[in-house]
């Protein structure tokens, strides 16, 4: 009887791809085809029709006149692979000529079964050419050897955080929140981290100062995927950084330490990218072709609306936050935004940003619009709504019933991509700027007496569909019924907690959270007088201006293993605010720990995550290298001093073993050898220097300088070896390295304190 279903089934599939309209690739043949070769896997293939998503968009009208069938080809289309650079690195432009020159000249006049190869192309719309997208698949990539070094070279980068594989679309939020260095960022769902990355990026874009004045506090509900972000994050190696976990619909309310006086935190510029039914997203998940309904839109929109209503409300006076979503529904877009704009009576307004990304194609907002239910019954106003859908249908999600009111809005300034334009993703953006505190905060204060806690209070429940937004917006500021300026010196009357350590915050107190996730370890800062950090101080000279009290472990007692570093801002924000979120990831590993490692007169050796942030504070142990020495560096893995140059030999033979740091400077010169600075960490022995350098890093720099190192080939020599392979004993047998003192584990590795080998060990 089964065997007599899937003949049925089968059979249904086939008739409907031959009805379906479409090219060779739709055709009855092609449809056998792919059906056989997805029974041949065990599974069926899913068919890219949804007659209710076409009859809901087709009446809503949000694609042009004569473009539907376009846009329902593009649909169908499988989404480009796109790329993009990592842009404040001082070796982007590098990457960027390897790219160009190398790689994509030997893809030129390459055919593949008979078909010539489409070379990658830059997006128009991304500044610098430092995003390329290519319609190379898998498949492809594995036919032809140029396409596989090709391919192994977009892995690596990748790996060592110099190339991000990112949708198009995706790439468009971060852009347009038109980041700078100074700014405190939120971003509020920020899981898997791409969009977070190049926010980092932007704090980054002036690389010779090592801690800008912003941070990003990058937040995801979700325990397990946090730790997908700080995978992310930690490939730039920004002490600018912090990971934590919490309902973006009920954030917490942080505060900073100014001038000796508790201040609330108010974020420069917030990024909203909230969850969504995602049908914008068909060309990648196919699964959304039968799944899609209106009900998961319906569904959504409370949340989503509370998710921007908190966003908007620790939003700074004249700062700047993006919406977006990888919807085409106005319930999930419009709605929202119109929702939001209304209840800000003036506070937030809609910014035109049609001039920001110059060759972006793009569709202007809706103004009008409707609600249709699961089942396809239509409703033009609430008041058309029966009481018994008022529970699943509510107020927020028709569009403002006074036209003036709505033309005031401007919803024209919103941004829907859609998949036929740009051959991308569909997704819809909105730039709101703050002009005031939002109403509910300019209420007289309550009498003294009453709570003046800044922290969020409960909010109803994100996974209740039914709650459109609170009934009283003043609930969603705690009550406190105050100005921004006003909750700011209220809060500096606030007491520290007394039974605390000084620079020790731990974890949060634990709720529901201790029964799921992961236990995180404190964050220890070290104290001033603590005798760890003179040897260090004295044996690597430091500059007198290096923030020592920015230095911190994961551990409150026995030895300190790993000293990692955060900007002075986010010291700030963790000291004060331990009791109130759940830091899941911050700061950069610069030192770990040698065993024996005092009778070099140094316990610490330098890390490599964290070298480009303290190199600027280094004055000792310095030797300076050519672009010769740093091949044998990264492809032998003990050179010996008379196989390096004469200039090198003479810095290293008089320094003290131990930790050292490797320095390559550009010969203006020699315009043909590489072109930005480079700086390792090494290890001085007695008549040899090692580098500990993890493996993607190595084939990086050795690709910029022109050499390909197959990963696959497991040759002699430190260009096959990384950390994770190699025991990080120095040369010559001086001081072997602690067990886990630093091993850049293979991807998906895991370590002590973090279960998805995302966060720092111990």
């Amino acid at each position: 009887m089964g065997r007599r279903s899937r003949g049925r089934r089968l059979q249904q599939q086939q008739q409907q791809q031959q009805q379906r309209p479409g090219g060779a690739e739709d055709s009855a043949e092609g449809g056998g085809k792919r059906n056989d070769a997805g029974w041949e896997g065990g599974y069926p293939e899913i068919i890219k029709e949804n007659k209710l998503f076409e009859h809901y968009y087709q009446e809503l009208k949000i694609v042009p006149e004569g473009e539907w069938d376009q846009f329902m080809a593009a649909l169908r289309e499988p989404l480009p692979a796109t790329l993009r650079i990592t842009g404040y690195k001082s070796h982007a432009k590098e990457i960027l000529h390897c790219l160009k020159n190398k790689y994509f000249k030997e893809l030129e006049d390459l055919e593949v079964d008979g078909q010539k190869v489409e070379v990658p192309q830059p997006l128009s719309w991304y500044p610098e050419e430092l995003a390329w997208h290519t319609n190379l698949s898998r498949k492809i990539l594995r036919k032809s050897p140029q396409l596989e070094k090709f391919h192994q070279f977009l892995v690596s980068e990748t790996e060592s955080g110099n190339i991000s594989r990112q949708e198009a679309v995706s790439m468009i939020p971060p852009l347009l929140l038109n980041a700078h260095p100074h700014h405190k960022i939120l971003d509020m769902c920020a899981a898997p981290g791409s969009k977070t990355a190049q926010l980092i990026e932007m704090l980054h874009a002036d690389m010779r100062v090592p801690f800008p004045e912003g941070f990003v506090i990058a937040n995801d509900v979700d325990n397990k995927r946090c730790y997908l972000l700080v995978h992310q994050a930690k490939r730039l190696s920004s002490p600018c950084i912090m990971v934590v976990n919490h309902d973006a619909s009920c954030i917490p309310r942080l505060q900073m330490d100014v001038n000796g006086r508790k201040e609330i935190l108010f974020y420069d510029r917030i990024l909203c990218d909230v969850p969504c039914s995602g049908d914008g997203t068909m060309r990648k998940n196919i699964d959304v072709w039968k799944k899609w309904t209106t009900l998961n839109s319906l569904q959504l929109h409370g949340l989503q609306l509370r998710i921007a209503t908190r966003g908007a409300e620790q939003l700074v006076e004249g700062g700047r936050m993006v919406y977006s979503t990888c919807s085409l529904n106005p319930i999930e877009d419009e709605a929202v935004i119109a929702s939001l704009l209304e209840k800000s009576e003036g506070a937030l307004e809609l910014a035109d940003v049609s001039s920001e990304l110059p060759g972006l194609k793009w569709m202007p907002g809706l103004s009008q619009w409707k609600v249709m239910t699961k089942d396809g019954q239509w409703f033009a106003e609430w008041d058309d709504v029966p009481r018994g859908r008022h529970t699943q249908i509510r107020p927020t999600m028709f569009p403002p019933r006074d036209p003036e009111k709505l033309q005031a809005m401007h919803l024209e300034h919103c941004l829907r991509i859609l998949p036929h334009h740009q051959n991308t993703g569909g997704f819809f953006v909105a730039v709101l700027m703050k002009k005031c505190s939002m109403p509910w905060n300019k209420r007289p204060p309550k009498p003294q007496g009453e709570s003046a806690d800044p922290r969020a209070p409960l909010q109803p429940s994100p996974s209740d569909p039914t709650v459109g937004s609170t009934s009283d917006p003043s609930e969603l500021e705690g009550k406190t019924g105050t100005s921004d300026t006003e909750m700011t010196e209220r809060t500096g009357n606030l007491e520290n907690n007394g039974s605390k350590k000084d620079g020790v915050c731990g974890p949060p107190p634990s709720k529901k959270m201790k029964l799921f996730g992961f236990k995180e370890d404190p964050f220890v800062f070290i104290p001033e007088d603590d005798p760890l950090f003179p040897p260090i101080q004295k044996f690597y000279a430091l500059d007198p201006s290096f923030p020592k009290m920015n230095l911190l472990t994961r551990t409150t007692e026995g030895k300190k293993r790993q000293l990692y570093m955060v900007s002075k801002e986010l010291r700030n924000v963790l000291l004060n605010n331990s009791e109130r979120m759940k830091v899941i990831n911050t700061g950069i590993k610069v030192w770990c720990r040698n065993n024996s490692g005092e009778e070099f007169d140094c316990a610490f050796r330098l890390a490599q995550e964290g070298i480009y942030t303290l190199y600027p504070f280094i004055n000792s142990r310095i030797i300076t290298v050519s672009i010769e020495d740093v091949k044998i560096l990264l492809t032998q893995e003990n050179p010996f001093f008379r196989k390096l140059s004469s200039e090198t030999y003479s810095q290293a033979k008089d320094m003290a073993k131990g930790s050292v740091v490797l320095k390559y400077e550009p010969d203006p010169t020699k315009p043909d050898t590489l072109r930005c600075p480079i700086v390792l960490c090494g290890w001085r022995g007695k008549a040899s220097i090692r580098t500990f350098v993890p493996k993607n890093e190595r084939l990086h720099y050795l690709r910029m300088m022109g050499l390909e190192v197959s990963a696959e080939k497991k040759k002699d020599g430190a260009a096959q070896m990384d950390e994770s392979t190699a025991s990080p004993v120095p040369p010559d047998g001086e001081a072997a390295a602690e067990p886990g003192a630093e091993q850049p584990a293979s991807p998906g590795a895991s370590t002590s304190s973090d279960p998805a080998g995302a966060g720092p060990p111990r």
